[in-house]
């Protein structure tokens, strides 16, 4: 894609998921990253197996995006390692999902680790750096847009990001771009934990009926429509929420129609 190489990113959460295949995808494309993860042995494992092929492009801090002085941290170690950062992807979120028996704590890290997170390395990405121009992806979620059983925590804050890019693109415009992505169901750590073995293989077929396309997601695929926000191909787009989900949100009740009665007239 144009405009990528010889580029630097952050990106939240790339131990593993999403943000381990975006890290990935960055790299090949000629882009310096630095990413954090909470889990200081992943990460670091990600790291090491990644050098091998990217010695000097890549980076790795074990922190937690909900604390206090990691925005600035992250930026810090970026700009002394490869210059000061052209691309944010905020990828790191909790997946906190409770409904009337979330407690307030539960409530605070939901949003605090969350858009407010995703909010505060926006800024500490903007203050820091001297460039002027740049962009900026976070990662959202059909669940940001619809109803889902006992989740009111997760759809709340996954919902609190789309008005939070756009607001944010009206800050920053006309110089820094800031998008969203919103996924369909991908094939990630979480998901896995839904299956009766953690096997991709033991339910070849689950969740194919939710999209258009028929199949889950793979992160890689998801990683692909944040490196084309990050492009200069996509050089018009900002303040836009981009549903890479298989067509999951063009659906209605009515699912696939295998099971629907149409009424038609010649």
């Amino acid at each position: 894609m144009n405009g990528l190489k010889g580029k630097t990113a952050i990106v939240t959460g790339g131990s593993r998921g999403i943000g381990k295949a975006t890290v990935e995808r960055l790299l090949n494309e000629g882009v310096n990253v630095l990413f954090c993860g909470r889990n200081k042995e992943v990460g670091k494992e990600v790291h090491g197996e990644l050098k091998q092929r990217y010695a000097g492009m890549i980076a790795f801090i074990a922190c937690d995006v909900e604390d206090r002085e990691t925005p600035a941290i992250l930026v810090e170690e970026t700009r002394k390692l490869f210059g000061d950062p052209d691309f944010l992807i905020n990828n790191a979120f909790p997946f906190t999902a409770k409904a009337m028996d979330a407690t307030y704590d539960d409530w605070i890290h939901v949003f605090m680790a969350g858009p407010a997170a995703y909010a505060r390395m926006i800024a500490e990405f903007v203050k820091q750096r001297k460039k002027k121009e740049g962009a900026i992806v976070c990662v959202s979620s059909i669940s940001g847009h619809i109803a889902q059983p006992a989740r009111w925590t997760y759809n709340a804050a996954k919902g609190a990001v789309k008005q939070l890019i756009r607001c944010a693109a009206m800050d920053l415009a006309p110089f820094i771009r800031v998008n969203c992505v919103s996924p369909g169901w991908v094939w990630t750590d979480e998901v896995a934990k839904a299956t009766p073995d953690g096997t991709r293989q033991s339910v070849p077929n689950a969740w194919n009926e939710y999209h258009l396309l028929q199949t889950l997601q793979e992160p890689a695929q998801i990683a692909s429509a944040i490196a084309y926000l990050l492009s200069d191909d996509a050089a018009v787009i900002t303040g836009h929420d981009l549903f890479a989900d298989s067509g999951y949100l063009a659906m209605g009740p009515e699912g696939l129609g295998k099971t629907a009665n149409f009424a038609g007239s010649e």
